[in-house]
């Protein structure tokens, strides 16, 4: 009951904010790798944590490969935003669930964020990518769930 009572607040909070029907964190989206210098992403990341935890959002940070994908899902925790939970999808191997501190997510974004080009390209041992990994914030209904 007290979590339907904070989702109905949530919606309440989230038509009261936004007049033209876009949602506060629905621009939080970049690809990876991106131009902006670290304090840019560093600003980005704390935008997205704050939503994580007032809105019903998730992070979500996919890295794609020739072949293969991999995903990784932050969605808050607790009401005060110290515990995220983390989901981990990787094509090969399925899903991986644990729980992270608020920390563990905000240096894992800042981390994925700042890659340069020729970090990924080793990473991957392989040249290219099929698509550019992207950083987006969105609704919880619209995460893949395990």
């Amino acid at each position: 009951m007290a979590s339907e009572r904070r989702s109905k607040t949530r919606a309440a909070h989230h038509a009261a904010s936004t007049p033209d029907g876009e949602a506060p964190w629905a621009d939080l989206e970049v690809t990876v790798p991106t131009d902006r210098d670290h304090a840019s992403a560093v600003a980005l990341v704390e935008c997205a944590l704050v939503e994580l935890t007032h809105e019903a959002v998730g992070a979500v940070f996919v890295s794609r490969q020739v072949g293969w994908e991999t995903r990784m899902q932050y969605i808050a925790g607790d009401d005060v935003g110290e515990q995220f939970q983390k989901r981990h999808f990787d094509d090969r191997l399925g899903w991986h669930e644990t729980t992270v501190s608020r920390q563990t997510v905000r240096d894992e974004l800042i981390t994925q964020l700042t890659r340069s080009p020729s970090t990924l390209a080793e990473q991957s041992g392989e040249g290219a990518t099929s698509e550019p990994d992207t950083f987006a914030v969105k609704s919880v209904r619209e995460l893949q769930t395990p």
